[in-house]
């Protein structure tokens, strides 16, 4: 059986530790994993950036990759961590709007609230959701634990329209 692929996307650059604490805590849950960086320099908060960033290498991707995209300006606040699964891959990001364009593009999607706390590492950091949210659940979906296990399925998450070019005279 092949290894699972979990791509990572984020805006926290590479000039600390984050990025292989993220890595880190991926691996101690699936240490079989191949963890495949699509970008670390997204613009620091910006939302639209990562959402580019992924849509431009997410499909170039085995079908049952794991992309876990943070790119989270309302880290600590009441935004929903959200599991989006096509019929190709899973997607594991912040309820903020940064899965728009992949909302866009791909079929028969199932969007769900990640409650399942028992998934989470612990204690909970109010700031780095990064590494006790999203590295583990991307984790145990790699190992193959079932979407519906993570939380309920909804249908409000956030999402915005994609800025269009127009022809101008």
């Amino acid at each position: 059986m092949a290894r699972p692929i979990i791509t990572l996307t984020t805006d926290f650059g590479l000039n600390d530790h984050f990025v292989g604490t993220v890595k880190g805590a991926i691996l101690s849950i699936a240490p079989d994993a191949e963890i495949v960086d699509i970008c670390h320099s997204v613009q620091a908060f910006d939302i639209l950036d990562g959402a580019l960033a992924l849509a431009q290498a997410y499909s170039y991707f085995p079908t049952r990759t794991v992309h876990l995209v943070v790119v989270d300006p309302g880290v600590g606040s009441a935004r929903r961590p959200i599991l989006a699964s096509s019929d190709k891959y899973n997607f594991v990001a912040p309820d903020n709007g940064v899965l728009s364009l992949m909302y866009a593009r791909e079929e028969r999607l199932n969007v769900r609230h990640i409650t399942s706390d028992h998934y989470f590492l612990q204690p909970l950091s109010n700031t780095f959701h990064g590494r006790d949210i999203f590295a583990p659940v991307a984790g145990y979906l790699a190992k193959g634990v079932d979407q519906e296990k993570f939380g309920p399925e909804i249908t409000d998450f956030v999402r915005f329209n994609a800025p269009r070019p127009k022809a101008v005279d």
